[in-house]
């Protein structure tokens, strides 16, 4: 039974619900006895237990482990155990291709890269496919679907695309209010029917109602995702409903802007939140994690100009804050909610000089403090542990 992120509910899944994603991640995969299969993702996430080890116990692959993510320990695994399959998340390829010790690690042996969990950045999806020749293969689910509902196959991937839906996975687009379906490229709620959908959320059964709909005579769970679907039924995602910033009555998408700023030569990472505002009640602010080489140079004006001459008036952020690395769970996934929860906090009159500074001069407040409430990241010193401990084993199944 796993539990969702967030306010955690458990999710109620069955042999047949979960058997569902571990022999289709096999045959979407085209993973046998043969392959080699990296194990990053932890066991408790639905995507860490399905690709790191139900597919492959199934399918009879070997399994090499990393009992915590540490970037160059699995550059060093890859090259050295020859991985053939590796199934993360995308923050994960994006710290390992910032390692200093990248230009070591042998990736060749990858015939399959996939994940999920967040979007992958184009431009980091761009130098995989330009320098290493993989193809990032995209894919969604939850953990009330137990990982996949929708991929991109191998043959024919689309970046920045969740894909398409998997065996037996019926997927729509319709109206969050009305609940009509919506046509080709149009933007709506994305909802599933499939073997792999839970039967319930435990002791909620208020939530459990809540989060199905009756569609055309089948039962379909709401993902509280939206997204659309192109001419070749491939489907994309905007963003989690309940991270969009109203900015004037502009819609903001967060994961759209940080897609832009993660092509900004000086940001290795981006988390974009919404932060209070005077005149338009909410405003964009990015949490930005500056490359080595820019931390002693880049300020938050240069990083607000270049965002300017690369998206809408409404879209770029009007503050920028710098930490040492975003808080992340432990599956890899940026908190955001945490981050979000911080700048809600009530403000304080006493912001730091280093906040101040992040902010542009023309929207400094004069008076009062109106915009995001104190954060303590800048003196976070983050406790990196030294991993060490690799497990490798062979499975064995004569299934």
């Amino acid at each position: 039974m796993p539990y969702t992120s967030g306010f955690p509910k458990g999710c109620m899944h069955t042999n047949r619900t979960v058997m569902h994603n571990t022999i289709g991640g096999c045959l979407w995969g085209q993973s046998g006895e043969d392959e080699r299969v990296l194990s990053v993702v932890p066991l408790f996430h639905v995507t860490g237990m399905v690709y790191g080890m139900h597919a492959p116990l199934y399918s009879g692959a070997t399994v090499v482990m990393l009992p915590r993510w540490d970037r160059d320990t699995a550059g060093s695994y890859i090259s050295r155990y020859k991985i053939t399959h590796w199934t993360n998340i995308p923050t994960m390829v994006i710290a390992l291709l910032a390692s200093p010790r990248m230009p070591g690690f042998d990736l060749s042996c990858i015939s399959s890269i996939s994940g999920g969990g967040a979007a992958m950045p184009a431009v980091i999806a761009e130098r995989l496919r330009d320098q290493y020749g993989l193809n990032y293969q995209e894919g969604y689910g939850l953990s009330e679907t137990i990982a996949p509902t929708h991929s991109n196959p191998p043959e024919r991937v689309k970046l920045q695309c969740l894909g398409i839906p998997t065996f037996g996975t019926d997927a729509r687009i319709v109206d969050p209010q009305t609940l009509k379906e919506l046509g080709q490229n149009e933007v709506g709620d994305i909802i599933v029917n499939g073997p792999q959908v839970f039967k319930g959320y435990w002791g909620k059964p208020e939530a459990t109602a809540e989060a199905f709909i009756d569609f055309e005579g089948k039962k379909f769970f709401r993902t509280g995702d939206l997204g659309f679907v192109d001419e070749e039924g491939y489907f994309f995602i905007i963003d989690r409903l309940k991270r969009m910033i109203n900015a004037s009555g502009y819609k903001v998408w967060p994961a759209e802007v940080e897609n832009l700023m993660y092509r900004h030569p000086d940001i290795q990472a981006a988390c974009i939140i919404g932060t209070r505002y005077a005149y338009r009640g909410e405003t964009v602010k990015a949490v930005v994690v500056l490359r080595a080489h820019a931390k002693e140079t880049a300020t938050a004006e240069q990083i607000i100009d270049w965002c300017k001459e690369h998206m809408a008036a409404y879209k770029y952020p009007h503050s920028v804050e710098f930490i040492d690395a975003l808080p992340k769970s432990g599956s890899g996934k940026v908190m955001w909610r945490l981050l979000q929860e911080k700048e809600n906090a009530p403000v304080s009159r006493n912001r730091t000089r280093r906040q101040q500074k992040h902010r542009p001069e023309s929207e400094k407040p004069q008076k009062q403090a109106v915009g995001g409430a104190l954060s303590n990241f800048h003196n976070v010193k983050i406790r990196r542990p030294a991993y060490k401990l690799c497990i490798s084993f062979d499975t064995i199944c004569d299934a």
